[in-house]
């Protein structure tokens, strides 16, 4: 497996992994999917060109050969701080421990590139298994909720109104 930064000419392959894997049927092959949780649209080739153009933020590619078989967002909060979030496994590819690597790979480039101390993230308080798994690789929950943005259907179409992030953060 390969890691690159994601180009412009990424967006179609990169946009069509993400929805693959977080929303749909498609998603349901793997145990990370929101499916259930939420309809319609994970992102856009939008807020993926403007992730890419920006100077605080990178997604970082996993690469088999030319396919992109994994994602992940990272942002310069600033103080030490850096934020992951789209992090995104091929769902035909999930348990094979490539999440695991996006998360190493994630850690040493804002560690190296940003001098972070520490990563958070958030994830949808109700996805217990998706938080276990975040916790086994030594992110902790800070007790810190945040609102879903109910209503932004760039985020997607909540199934239930009583989503909310909870904030996980590691030390790097």
């Amino acid at each position: 497996m390969n890691f690159d930064r994601a180009k412009i000419g990424d967006i179609p392959a990169l946009h069509a992994l993400i929805e693959s894997a977080y929303r749909g049927e498609s998603a349901k092959r793997g145990w990370t999917h929101e499916a259930d949780l939420l309809g319609g649209q994970r992102t856009d080739a939008k807020a993926l060109r403007e992730i890419i153009a920006a100077d605080n933020q990178v997604i970082l590619l996993a690469k088999n050969g030319d396919a992109i078989a994994g994602c992940v967002q990272l942002s310069r909060v600033g103080d030490g701080l850096a934020y992951l979030g789209l992090l995104t496994v091929d769902p035909a590819l999930q348990a094979a421990g490539l999440g695991k690597q996006l998360l190493a790979e994630s850690e040493q480039f804002v560690r190296e590139q940003w001098q972070a101390k520490a990563i958070e993230m958030t994830v949808i308080r109700q996805r217990k298994d998706l938080i276990a798994y975040y916790e086994r690789r030594g992110y902790a929950r800070t007790g810190e909720l945040r609102p879903f943005p109910h209503g932004d259907r760039r985020f997607g179409l909540p199934k239930t109104a009583e989503l909310e992030f909870a904030v996980l953060r590691k030390p790097v």
